[in-house]
């Protein structure tokens, strides 16, 4: 007695095409959902500071003890302090500024490991969505503080970087904290993509190296001595398009 095989059936291709463009579209919806939400939750937060740096680095580590240092005179100074809002780096960021005059924030992103939410944020936002997360430190930061860090820090530094080269986003000063651990990092912009051709000597404008937190502090005002921390007409049209 021969036993018929059963045969599994198609899905109907169109009826997947239409299913998986339904997903996207209200997918869409939820990217605009977080980008209203986290719009509407900033938006008094200015001026403010971006700190970046590992989400690895120990309480005890002279980073995380510079980073609170930097983050509490900013805050005293009249900045809110942004942070990633997770452990290491991003913790002593918030940790510094949560006892200060201004707000401590965290941009939360959810992931599957190393992420979790530090206690030191008065501001909180959780992200599901990378690219997201990233235009808010854009958008509402008068600065970046660069702390030493891996992958994502550097992803950061770069994507600002980037921005305000192409002209995408306003200038804002750009702070390297550790000279022994940023140099190498420096002297190879020099010496391999000036030379090379592919970046201009110029754009080596859009940072500094700085090792003093008071320093830190200062040449963020001397960067807007002139002009004022309120974006011009201009600028406020260029934050749309990040």
């Amino acid at each position: 007695m021969s036993v018929a095989k059963k045969v599994p059936k198609i899905a109907d291709p169109d009826f997947q095409g239409k299913h998986q463009t339904a997903n996207e579209s209200w997918h869409a919806f939820e990217i605009m959902a977080e980008f209203v939400d986290a719009t509407e939750s900033l938006k008094e937060i200015t001026p403010a500071v971006s700190i970046f740096g590992s989400a690895r680095t120990k309480p005890e580590h002279p980073d995380y003890l510079l980073t609170e240092e930097i983050a509490r005179l900013l805050s005293d100074a009249g900045f809110s302090v942004i942070s990633g809002g997770g452990p290491g780096i991003m913790e002593a960021a918030n940790k510094g500024a949560f006892p200060g005059r201004s707000p401590s924030v965290g941009l939360n992103i959810i992931l599957p490991h190393e992420q979790t939410s530090n206690p030191y944020q008065e501001v909180s936002l959780d992200f599901k969505h990378f690219f997201m997360r990233k235009v808010m430190f854009v958008k509402y930061a008068s600065a970046y503080v660069v702390m030493p860090g891996g992958f994502g820090t550097l992803d950061e530094l770069l994507e600002a970087m980037t921005l305000i080269q192409t002209g995408k986003s306003r200038r804002i000063p750009i702070i390297l904290v550790g000279t022994k651990f940023w140099s190498g990092l420096v002297d190879w912009f020099k010496q391999t993509l000036i030379s090379e051709g592919m970046i201009e000597a110029e754009d080596m404008k859009l940072i500094k190296v700085i090792d003093n937190p008071r320093e830190v502090v200062e040449a963020i005002f001397k960067h807007y001595e002139t002009r004022g921390f309120e974006l011009s007409a201009a600028e406020r049209k260029t934050q749309l398009y990040l």
